[in-house]
């Protein structure tokens, strides 16, 4: 059980803000962006997923930890978030499925957390003044100190994190013997977006970040994946020139998140840093070609410029967030590709996206019947 005595610890942004709460898990000190997440439900899979790599945590709901942890609910091998700021965290958990408590999880892992934050005003606040970094610490209330760690911390713009993100070697999923095969450019990957895949009767080889094209090519694709994940696309020109080349092999392509991103990027098309960024499981997207509204799980914090995009003469936009109006899908005119900005595996989420799934399947086995000079 958790001692009922924890020591203060404190939250400090770089516009020098501060509040004051409680620590909870690792005793420490830590930095990043800060972000919020308005899902109620999902927080070990939101924790663990590498698109977070870099960033300290809010996560908005009053209590977090209620229902416990789970050794299957993860997208990825540990938690990746720098740091965790809630509300409320509960000591106990009332799941019979769970196998421990969010504190011993945090402890295992060796994450630093602060809890009862008035985390509505915070949230407020970072949507007023917008994406910053900040510190946590348990070990020290000395603000002085945790001034200059602000100071030694990079920003995420210009930080190129999807190598660190990334797998460090090749590895395949699903059944060898399917029709379908499917090269992933892993900048991230979440493990559901694999299954959803793997679901579906794709064969996946995985590579990492460094993945030249001839050793996708090797492997002998129907068609390309390029994941989600952190940092900063416009500081990855190798990673876009990769893009470009898979591109020119005609084959069909579907990009999730910074996938999305760089496939605008390939084309000509640049991304922006948001005010605060989209994270949470109830973002309204509306889907043009079908005229239809999707409920989205989103997790990003650049954009494509709609300006540059809607002037594209390769490009078509296809979803739009329906608060902000940001650019949330697009599609080539001229070629099987296309990308969304949002998480269409939704874990947590509903799954009124899993259809570009099957869409993405449908054109790699269209390529796979087309005529050979088509």
């Amino acid at each position: 059980m958790a001692s009922t005595i924890a020591p203060r610890a404190v939250l400090l942004l770089e516009d020098g803000t501060c509040y004051y709460g409680k620590a909870f898990g690792k005793i420490g000190t830590t930095s990043g962006e800060i972000c919020f997440n308005t899902g109620m439900t999902g927080y070990q899979e939101v924790f663990t997923d590498p698109s977070y790599t870099g960033q300290l945590l809010v996560m908005n709901n009053c209590y977090i930890g209620n229902y416990g942890v789970k050794a299957d609910e993860v997208e990825s091998d540990s938690i990746k978030i720098k740091g965790l700021i809630c509300k409320n965290i509960s000591h106990f958990y009332s799941r019979t499925l769970a196998t421990s408590s969010l504190e011993q999880y945090l402890l295992e892992n060796g994450l630093v957390a602060i809890h009862q934050v008035d985390t509505r005003a915070l949230v407020i606040h970072i949507r007023n003044k917008g994406a910053m970094n900040a510190v946590i610490s348990s070990e020290t209330d000395d603000l002085s100190y945790l001034q200059k760690v602000l100071e030694q911390t990079p920003r995420m713009e210009g930080l190129d994190l999807a190598s660190e993100a990334s797998t460090d070697h090749a590895y395949t999923l699903g059944d060898p013997r399917s029709g379908v095969r499917i090269a992933v450019i892993d900048y991230g990957v979440k493990r559901h977006i694999l299954q959803c895949l793997v679901d579906r009767g794709a064969y996946l080889k995985v590579f990492p970040a460094c993945v030249t094209l001839q050793e996708c090519e090797d492997f002998q694709p129907d068609g390309y994946f390029v994941s989600n994940g952190p940092g900063d696309p416009a500081a990855m020109p190798h990673v876009v020139q990769l893009v470009k080349q898979i591109l020119s092999t005609k084959k069909p392509f579907f990009g999730i998140c910074l996938g999305h991103q760089l496939l605008a990027l390939a084309n000509g098309i640049p991304t922006y840093k948001m005010h605060h960024g989209h994270r949470g499981l109830n973002h309204p997207v509306k889907n043009l070609i079908s005229n239809r509204s999707e409920i989205t799980t989103q997790n990003h914090g650049f954009a494509v410029d709609p300006d540059a995009l809607r002037l594209s003469k390769h490009m078509e936009i296809t979803h739009i967030n329906l608060n902000d109006g940001s650019i949330e899908g697009m599609r080539m005119k001229y070629q099987p590709a296309f990308s969304v900005q949002y998480h269409p595996e939704s874990t947590p989420g509903p799954h009124d996206s899993r259809y570009l799934f099957d869409d993405f399947i449908r054109q790699v086995k269209m390529y796979q019947n087309a005529p050979v000079n088509a």
